[in-house]
């Protein structure tokens, strides 16, 4: 990837303010910075505690999209799952009413401040609603140390869990919860997300044999290019996810999983949904269970509409050139 003159990122930047049907790690509202290029727009947004050497692959992802575009599809539609945050169970139906199709869904457990009855409850739900047939898999972000996600996972496995992303924060963890949970006859697989987007050596979980399954997000890896390299060069099945992003960025998610040359797995990038808000009118969001492989049209009314307040694109400039100065 060429780094572009920062002046010439900023000097189309919009930043947006949007609202999220319900609170999701932690925030009400998302904020983002788009950057513009000769193939479209570049979604900038990693998260407010993200230092500049680690935001900067976020960066990078924005640049390629605005200014490189992306490999060419080997398939021109992805399957997609349904996204649970951390609800109450009576509020599960609604929030899978937003899902078109979709016949596995994410739930979100171990959120600070509930009890694993709340994850139960949750799953349960879930399970419910959508019947034995379609795949369950929990999401805790890495909020479970290794002997409460042994004793979480043994209760939650009843509802038939697809796999168990991160529970655990480490990946020395991960590696012995999977031996914990072997030695319990708990046959549930462990999935690895933030233990390879936020490492500096995502093929560590490999080596240490802590994953059955790896997570891979576009920007937090620097881009569609740079994750399909890292998600061929894995010997474990690969889901494709997305964190939190805007139609814009979500289709760079759909652009990794359209490349890739397997695809086992449903893809986590449904998030879209969580969003009350979009810059475009035609919101990349399933139908009949999947997201066909398309451009993005941006609404300049809607970035109007959503813009952040002036002092936020300031901070948002500040850190694109923090970043940039991390890549050139």
């Amino acid at each position: 990837m060429t780094v572009r003159p920062l002046d010439e990122l900023l000097e189309e930047l919009r930043v947006v303010r949007l609202p999220l049907r319900t609170r999701f790690r932690g925030v009400q509202e998302r904020e983002i910075a788009y950057v513009r290029g000769p193939f479209g727009w570049g979604e900038f947004a990693p998260f407010l505690e993200y230092e500049p050497s680690e935001a900067a692959r976020w960066l990078s992802a924005a640049i390629e999209a605005a200014y490189e575009g992306w490999p060419s599809p080997v398939r021109d539609h992805v399957p997609v799952n349904a996204t649970v945050p951390a609800v109450k169970a009576a509020e599960v139906p609604e929030v899978l009413s937003r899902y078109d199709g979709c016949r596995t869904a994410k739930v979100k457990v171990a959120e600070r401040g509930q009890a694993l009855q709340d994850d139960l409850d949750r799953v349960a739900a879930v399970r419910d609603v959508m019947g034995a047939d379609a795949r369950v898999r929990v999401d805790a972000n890495g909020g479970w140390d290794v002997d409460q996600a042994v004793d979480a996972i043994a209760r939650l496995a009843p509802y038939g869990l697809e796999y168990a992303e991160q529970p655990c924060a480490t990946v020395e963890d991960l590696a012995a919860l999977r031996k914990a949970l072997a030695r319990n006859g708990v046959d549930v697989l462990v999935a690895a997300d933030e233990s390879i987007r936020k490492a500096e050596d995502p093929m560590r979980v490999v080596r240490l044999d802590a994953a059955d399954v790896a997570v891979v997000k576009v920007a937090p890896l620097g881009g569609v290019r740079a994750a399909l390299d890292i998600a061929t060069q894995l010997p474990v099945p690969v889901v494709v996810s997305s964190a939190l992003d805007s139609s814009v960025g979500m289709a760079a998610g759909v652009a990794l999983a359209a490349a890739l040359p397997d695809l086992p797995f449903a893809c986590g990038l449904g998030t879209v949904e969580l969003l009350a808000a979009d810059v475009t009118d035609d919101s990349l969001v399933p139908r009949s269970g999947e997201i066909g492989v398309r451009p993005v049209v941006v609404d300049d009314l809607l970035l109007d509409r959503w813009a952040a307040p002036r002092e936020r694109w300031e901070h948002w400039m500040r850190r694109i050139a923090a970043c940039h100065a991390e890549l050139v």
